[in-house]
């Protein structure tokens, strides 16, 4: 993280450049295939520039990490729902949803996770930080909804989203989608009209 977004300050155009266009090309070819002089020509900044905001590749890629979990963490909350079950479902149906669609490529987090194997390292810190949040994001969901056990059903939910991401990139989205259905009407039940994922 730099001076400027510790304190606050909007990130430079030069910044933001070179992550979006990190992001764009991690997500679409993986991270070590992609090689720091392609992202300074693609992003069109000088080398001293990228320097001064990225020391190395790897704080690009702990940044691109935190980003994207700044995104889903953004887009949980505009889900506007009537209860804190109809939000959990709702953000289920937008994982099948973007899960079936032409652009995706797996999951950023599983993907860069394969990408570093040590768990000390920092930008599986960073990945493991979003994960916390994912599972007390379902928690927190689960207890408002008057689940009798929020904490290991919230466990059983992220492994049931560990599935669904790999599953989209591996399996037909449409069995996907029907298994996704069932697990969360095993595991919550659909609750009086409250609708699981389309298949």
């Amino acid at each position: 993280m730099t001076a400027e977004t510790m304190e606050g300050h909007r990130p430079s155009a030069a910044r933001t450049r070179v992550l979006d266009t990190a992001t764009r090309l991690f997500y679409r070819e993986g991270v070590h295939t992609v090689g720091i002089d392609r992202i300074i020509a693609e992003a069109d900044v000088a080398k001293a520039t990228f320097y001064k905001h990225f020391p190395s590749k790897d704080d690009l890629v702990r940044a691109y990490v935190s980003d994207q979990s700044t995104r889903q963490r953004a887009a949980v909350a505009t889900v506007d729902a009537a209860s804190a079950r109809e939000k959990l479902m709702a953000i289920f149906a937008f994982m099948c949803e973007f899960g079936a669609g032409p652009a995706y490529r797996g999951c950023p987090f599983v993907n860069t996770a394969a990408e570093y194997p040590d768990p000390g390292h920092p930008v599986r810190q960073a990945i493991a930080e979003h994960r916390r949040w994912t599972r007390d994001l379902y928690r927190d969901l689960l207890a408002a909804d008057g689940h009798p056990d929020a904490e290991r059903t919230a466990d059983i939910l992220l492994l049931l989203r560990d599935g669904l991401v790999v599953g989209f990139d591996l399996d037909d989205p449409v069995a996907v989608r029907a298994a996704v259905r069932e697990a969360l009407t095993r595991v919550l039940g659909t609750g009086e009209g409250v609708s699981p994922p389309r298949a």
